[in-house]
C-alpha cells in the first residue's frame, strides 16, 4: 500500500481537534479506517445517557433520523479534512449543501453501535459529494448522498 491508500484510524482526541462540534452534537466516537481521498469508516456508539433519547421517544427511544444523517456528515467532513491534510480553525465551516436519496430503513436505539461508512464521490468547486451509509450490525440503518462545502466566516 502507498501512503495515501494505508489506512489511518482516529481516537477522539484526533476528531475533537479536527471537528469543532462538541457535546451534545459530536456524534463520531472513533474513525476506524481512513483512506485518504476514498473512504471512512466510523463508529458512534448509541448509549441511553443522549439527550434527545429523553423526548424522542420517552416510550421508545429512537435516534432522530436527523442526528442519524448528521453522524454521517461529520464522518464525511473527516474524510474530506484529512484526505487535504487540513485542520479547520475559528473562521471556517462546513455546511451542508444538499442530501438527495435519504432512505431510513430501520430504528437505531440506546445500545446500539452505528458504523458510518462514507466515500468521497466527487470533488469539484469547492462542493463534496458523499455516498454514505449507516449501519447497525450487517444491516443498513440509514443511507444519503450528502453535499458539503467549506466556508470562511465573517466573526
Amino acid at each position: 500500500m502507498t501512503e495515501t491508500t494505508t489506512p489511518i484510524t482516529m481516537d477522539i482526541h484526533e476528531i475533537l481537534r479536527r471537528l469543532p462540534h462538541r457535546y451534545p452534537i459530536l456524534l463520531v466516537d472513533r474513525v476506524v479506517e481512513l483512506v485518504k481521498g476514498e473512504r471512512i469508516r466510523a463508529i458512534k456508539n448509541v448509549s441511553i445517557n443522549e439527550p434527545f433519547f429523553l423526548g424522542h421517544f420517552p416510550h421508545r427511544p429512537v435516534m432522530p433520523g436527523v442526528l442519524i444523517l448528521e453522524a454521517m456528515a461529520q464522518a464525511a467532513t473527516l474524510l474530506a479534512l484529512r484526505s487535504m491534510d487540513m485542520v479547520l480553525d475559528e473562521s471556517s465551516v462546513v455546511y451542508f449543501a444538499g442530501i438527495d436519496g435519504a432512505r431510513f430503513k430501520r430504528p437505531v436505539e440506546p445500545g446500539d453501535q452505528l458504523v458510518l461508512e462514507v466515500t468521497l464521490g466527487r470533488a469539484k468547486a469547492g462542493i463534496y459529494k458523499f455516498n454514505a451509509k449507516a449501519l447497525v450490525g450487517d444491516q443498513v440503518a440509514a443511507e444519503a448522498e450528502l453535499m458539503c462545502t467549506m466556508r470562511r466566516i465573517e466573526a
